[in-house]
C-alpha cells in the first residue's frame, strides 16, 4: 500500500476493487488486524492498533471483526453448529452460552435445520451461509468479506450477497472486496485501487 488514507464510518457499506495485485488483500488484511502497515496508524472504533502487541490485535479481531472467504474455511469432520462454535471455544465462552449464541446465528443465516451437516453435505451457498453465521457469531462490528461470492453460481451469489447486506442494514460495517461491477453497485461506496493506491473513492 501507497500512502493510503482512508476512513469508514461505523455502519457503512464499502466496496473495495480493482485488478489483480492492486492490493485489495493487503488492504483488507490491514483492516482486519491480519498484517500491519508498515508506516501510518491504524484506528479501529476509536483504538490505535498501531502501539497494540500480538496477543491485544487477536483479542480485537475476535470481538470486533468477523472474516467471509471465498473457499469458506469450513472444518469438513466439523458439523455447521460444531465449525460456527469454534470462535467461541478459543474465547473461552460456556457450553450453554455456546448452544444459545450458535442457535441465533444458524437462525440468522436461515440454515436452522442444517445444524448436524458436515460441509460436503451442504451446497456451495449453505456453506457460505455457515462461513457468515461463524463469522458473526461473537457479534462483531466489523464484516470483512473477501470475494464472498468468488465459488458461487450467480443465484447462490446474489443470495450471499442479500444476506450480508440485511447485516449491514441491523448496523453492521461492512467491506467487500469484489472484481464483480454489479455487486459493487450495491454498495453505499466505491473505493478502488490501483498499484497500492487508492484512484477512486466515490459514494453513490
Amino acid at each position: 500500500m501507497d500512502s493510503v488514507d482512508l476512513v469508514i464510518s461505523e455502519g457503512e457499506y464499502v466496496s473495495i476493487m480493482g485488478v489483480s495485485g492492486c492490493g485489495k488483500t493487503t488492504l483488507l488484511n490491514i483492516l482486519g488486524l491480519l498484517d500491519t502497515p508498515s508506516s501510518g496508524d491504524y484506528v479501529l472504533s476509536g483504538i490505535d492498533t498501531s502501539e497494540m502487541n500480538d496477543d491485544e490485535m487477536a483479542h480485537i479481531r475476535s470481538t470486533k471483526i468477523g472474516f467471509v472467504f471465498q473457499s469458506f474455511h469450513l472444518i469438513p469432520r466439523l458439523t455447521a453448529a460444531e465449525n460456527i462454535e469454534i470462535p467461541m471455544i478459543l474465547a473461552g465462552i460456556s457450553r450453554d452460552e455456546r448452544a444459545a449464541k450458535v442457535a441465533k446465528a444458524l437462525s440468522r443465516v436461515n440454515l436452522s435445520d442444517r445444524s448436524d451437516h458436515r460441509p460436503e453435505q451442504l451446497s456451495g451457498g449453505q456453506r457460505q451461509r455457515v462461513a457468515i453465521a461463524r463469522s458473526i457469531v461473537m457479534e462483531p462490528k466489523v464484516l470483512l468479506a473477501d470475494e464472498p461470492t468468488g465459488n458461487l453460481d450467480s443465484t447462490s451469489g446474489s443470495e450471499i450477497i442479500d444476506l450480508i447486506e440485511e447485516l449491514n442494514q441491523g448496523g453492521l460495517t461492512l467491506i467487500v472486496v469484489t472484481h464483480d461491477k454489479e455487486i459493487s453497485r450495491r454498495s453505499d461506496r466505491i473505493v478502488e485501487l490501483l498499484d497500492g493506491k487508492i484512484i477512486t473513492d466515490k459514494e453513490h
